[in-house]
């Protein structure tokens, strides 16, 4: 199925390159890196491991699983869609594979919201300084944009991958409250004294 891009995606596209220095290159290729299918994995890993060893299983469950869930999510939304990316001389990266969505964009977004949601779960002092999670979507956004900036996206892409993500991780949210509540108050001194380690469900 063939989606083609919209005249917004290319005068949004064209507006992006007309803009396009030095630092501002520099700034997104280290940006965009986040985002990358290694990185994003090699947080996953640690990240569940860390819970394991903390005993937090509901949650290295949700990270692992919802992480995994929302990878194979994309990759089949990208073959089922098939858009080409946009023309190859307008990008700054060298990329092969369909544009929509944008897996940079749907996967920090459900990455970082997932782990925003085990830190929320698992945390006092988070729940007590919520502001604090407005870190997970920021930053996917930043690595959204990015993709749109290095032309190896059209902006529809990132814009569905950002929705698509988020509605992802309402549903991990919806099947946690449903399922696996929290069922005790959680201390930011469980994640760092092993005495306080209460037995997890």
């Amino acid at each position: 199925m063939l989606l083609s891009p919209s005249g917004l995606d290319r005068d949004i596209t064209n507006s992006v390159i007309a803009r396009r220095d030095d630092v501002l290159t520099a700034i997104a290729h280290a940006v965009t890196t986040t985002g990358n299918t290694l990185v994003l994995t090699t947080v996953v890993v640690v990240a569940v491991i860390g819970l394991v060893v903390y005993r937090a299983h509901t949650e290295a469950v949700l990270v692992a699983a919802g992480s995994a869930g929302g990878f194979v999510a994309m990759v089949g939304l990208k073959h089922l869609f098939a858009r080409p990316r946009p023309p190859v001389d307008d990008r700054l990266l060298d990329i092969d594979s369909y544009s929509f969505p944008s897996g940079h964009a749907m996967m920090s977004t459900i990455v970082f919201g997932l782990l925003a949601l085990a830190a929320y779960r698992l945390s006092i002092w988070v729940r007590e300084h919520a502001l604090v999670l407005v870190i997970a979507p920021v930053w996917a956004i930043a690595i959204g944009c990015t993709r749109v900036y290095l032309g190896v996206h059209w902006t529809t892409d990132v814009l569905a991958g950002w929705l698509l993500g988020a509605l992802w991780v309402a549903a991990c949210v919806w099947l946690c409250r449903r399922w696996a509540p929290i069922d005790r108050p959680a201390t930011v001194g469980e994640w760092t004294s092993p005495r306080h380690r209460g037995p997890r469900n």
